[in-house]
């Protein structure tokens, strides 16, 4: 079992499932050189780089998945997808409905995304909620390399397109990147246990759709994806030293989305949301449905992002759900005294 990077365990995966199946190409801006462990393996057919036109080449990855390719189709930022949004929304997401089943496309889009580095609101969105809203689509966001490995696996195996978001902070090269150009000085708050761990090999791939208790706690359930899984886990350790235990769970996946590990967590009494991305109509409204229709009666609250990420570190960091702000959130729900709930379940019809 090695020791890998976050971006590694992408990068194994990736080469375990395009070894097992011809079908899967890689294409994108610049992939030739971010790739070059894949192209010197795979060849210049199968790991193609694109045109810096992400309307063209997420189309021409639809295009290829419905003629019977797997495409792995790179957008540097999920910020890009602005410009390629309709091959995603109105042509990937549909077709299978539109089409009775008959057409498919097996399509995975992967982009970096997330902020805490000082880059804007153009650079450092996460989107999974929105996109996560989409029929059709499977959006996940991987908090540790063995996920990453795994539901990078997962996607390259599933029938239908999914969005693999891959946040800055967990993956070395972006971080390289990140570092370089006059930041040489600025430092980045990297959460260890997400950017190098344990990955088993062959990878097996992860399912959608199944959360994983990351800390168990009998007061306040914190729910989290991505980096903000680990924000969570250090809000934790804070506030068992105020007194307050408090679990975790991470999503790692937007859509499908893990009801049965929200309803069972709400055991608390208290739910509180951790969400790199906007507050308003994304998973932080989602996850507070899903405890208003299971009726668990648990208290909700959320920790995200309410406006556009400002450029400046100092308000970047007091936008983005800091530790802080996470700590804040959940003592203020332990005000409220609300007893555990015994056992929450599906309501009866």
């Amino acid at each position: 079992m090695p020791e890998l990077t976050y971006a590694e365990a992408i990068e194994r995966a990736l080469a375990q499932a395009m070894a097992a199946d011809e079908s899967i190409v890689v294409f994108g801006e610049d992939v030739h050189v971010l790739r070059q462990d894949l192209a010197a393996r795979f060849g210049s057919e199968r790991v193609r780089p694109a045109p810096i036109s992400e309307a063209a080449f997420l189309t021409a990855g639809v295009g290829a998945a419905m003629a019977g390719l797997r495409p792995v189709v790179e957008i540097m930022m999920i910020d890009f997808i602005g410009v390629a949004f309709d091959a995603l929304l109105n042509h990937a997401a549909k077709l299978e409905g539109f089409s009775g089943g008959r057409w498919r496309a097996p399509l995975v889009v992967r982009a970096a995304c997330g902020g805490w580095y000082g880059d804007g609101g153009q650079h450092e969105q996460a989107l999974w909620g929105m996109l996560a809203g989409i029929p059709g689509l499977s959006v996940v966001a991987p908090s540790t390399p063995a996920d990453a490995a795994g539901l990078m696996l997962a996607a390259l195996q599933a029938d239908g397109p999914v969005v693999f978001l891959e946040h800055k902070l967990l993956s070395d090269y972006w971080l390289d990147y990140l570092g370089a150009g006059g930041r040489e000085s600025v430092s980045f708050d990297v959460p260890a246990a997400g950017a190098r761990g344990w990955v088993e090999e062959p990878i097996a791939p992860l399912p959608f759709g199944t959360a994983a208790r990351r800390r168990r706690g009998e007061d306040v359930s914190i729910v989290s994806l991505g980096v903000g899984a680990h924000r969570a886990l250090e809000a934790a350790e804070a506030l068992a030293a105020r007194g307050v235990d408090a679990g975790v769970i991470d999503l790692r996946c937007a859509a499908p989305l893990d009801r049965e590990a929200i309803v069972a967590v709400a055991a608390t009494g208290r739910v509180l949301v951790v969400d790199e991305d906007y507050a308003r109509g994304g998973l932080c409204g989602e996850v507070a449905a899903v405890l208003a229709e299971e009726r668990t009666g648990a208290a909700f609250a959320r920790v995200a992002v309410t406006d556009t990420l400002p450029y400046a570190r100092h308000l970047e960091y007091e936008a983005l759900p800091n530790v802080p702000r996470i700590v804040a959130a959940a003592e203020r729900l332990m005000e409220d005294r609300i007893p555990a709930l015994p056992h929450p379940g599906r309501a009866n019809p």
